[in-house]
């Protein structure tokens, strides 16, 4: 069995000139490129065809969360800008109530030209339905920055549509744009918290999930807010050197009863999706053994899949899915709220997905260890050559492929 902390990052390279970086989306999202990889063959459609790719009666899992205004520019009064990146709420740490905040907050961010703030107070002026109002930061810590605002009829949602701008990729190498609020959406996105997209659900329109509807496919939602840490590069020569960065989920029983009714099988728009779907196996298992376990302590960890794999044998998706629903039944809940720190890398088994969208990533990042995973080492390769070869565009604006073993 491969031990994925001994691969080594450098190869899972491939030359990707930067002409072939998408730098703004199609006109039209399901005009979009579709490779389609199934059991070693490769051959390409549009996006808009998906729904005949996908087995009628089938489970389609999607990622609805929506995109925040995270980045934040602020000017100190000797002129130097100050921009604060907002990564994942500190006070309070529930997005929910984050986002229903009055007056103040705390976030975990990211400064730039943080050598030129070290103390004090940032404070600049904005304007929401025409009421102005004053917005203010200082540095808690190194990383935690408390925030206040005059008008404290605004919440934070509404300082943040107010003031922020929309964090786009930063290898874009350009400003973001008005035509970025909707087009970095995905058009069923509806839990704000995320500073990325989840690009593989870009290319899905109304009419393409209106004929995944008739096709008698059903779709279920759940929700990872993606961090900054999906633009992290893999910097260690191994991958057992890297720190993955962790990530919340929510997961409805809604959609664990989908996966029941469908055999624990589904297709996954998306690499936060996988991450979600098969980090619920691992969180199975944990309430099978402690059928009391809280759920603070149902958090996964980075390596927990390839540690003592030969005790998660006996158990299967099935057993592990249901001990989620028992314990949410039992805890009266009606959703999984909890983090994934998981890193899926060749060595992984899968034990949810059997299908993936998902568009063409970096080379030596996380997520193509993931597709590597997913369909092979020679055959990710394969993939890739492929698209390079007949003109598919790169990235979170690029084109899409779907993956069957």
């Amino acid at each position: 069995m491969i031990n994925p902390r001994n691969l080594h990052i450098a190869d899972y390279n491939y030359p990707l000139p930067d002409d072939r970086i998408a730098r703004f989306p199609l006109s039209e999202r399901d005009g979009s490129k579709l490779l389609v990889y199934e059991h070693g063959g490769i051959s390409h459609r549009t996006f808009c065809n998906l729904p005949s790719l996908l087995p009628e009666g089938s489970l389609l899992v999607m990622n609805n969360t929506k995109v925040i205004q995270a980045r934040l520019h602020f000017q100190k009064e000797t002129g130097a800008n100050i921009e604060v990146f907002c990564l994942e709420p500190a006070s309070p740490s529930d997005y929910v109530l984050m986002f229903q905040q009055t007056a103040c907050c705390s976030w975990h961010c990211l400064v730039g030209n943080s050598k030129k703030w070290k103390e004090g107070w940032l404070t600049r002026v904005a304007t929401w339905q025409e009421r102005q109002f004053e917005l203010r930061c200082r540095r808690a810590n190194d990383d935690i920055i408390d925030f206040e605002w005059t008008d404290t009829s605004l919440t934070w949602a509404e300082v943040l549509e107010a003031v922020g701008e929309l964090p786009i990729p930063p290898y874009l190498n350009r400003a973001t744009e008005a035509s970025d609020l909707t087009t970095y959406q995905t058009v069923y996105s509806k839990i704000k918290g995320s500073v990325a997209a989840p690009t593989a659900g870009l290319h899905f329109t109304e009419r393409v999930l209106k004929e995944i509807e008739q096709r008698g496919i059903e779709r279920a939602e759940l929700t990872l807010h993606v961090g900054a840490g999906t633009f992290k590069p893999v910097k260690s020569e191994q991958v057992g050197d890297h720190e993955m960065h962790s990530e919340w989920i929510y997961v409805p029983i809604s959609v664990i009863d989908a996966l029941l009714r469908h055999h624990c099988e589904c297709t996954a728009v998306g690499t936060t999706s996988v991450r979600t779907l098969e980090s619920l196996y691992y969180i199975g298992v944990k309430i099978l053994r402690n059928p009391d376990v809280t759920e603070s302590a149902l958090h996964v960890e980075q390596w927990e899949p390839y540690e003592q794999s030969d005790a998660y044998s006996c158990i299967t998706t099935i057993e592990a899915i249901q001990a989620i629903k028992d314990w949410l039944l039992r805890n009266k809940l009606s959703a999984l709220h909890t983090n994934t720190q998981i890193i899926i890398a060749p060595g992984y088994k899968f034990h949810i997905v059997k299908r993936m969208i998902t568009n063409f990533h970096q080379p030596q990042s996380t997520l193509l260890l993931l597709v590597s995973a997913f369909v092979g080492d020679e055959q990710w390769r394969k993939i890739y050559d492929y698209a390079l070869d007949n003109d598919f565009r790169f990235l979170s604006y690029g084109d899409s492929s779907i993956l069957i073993p």
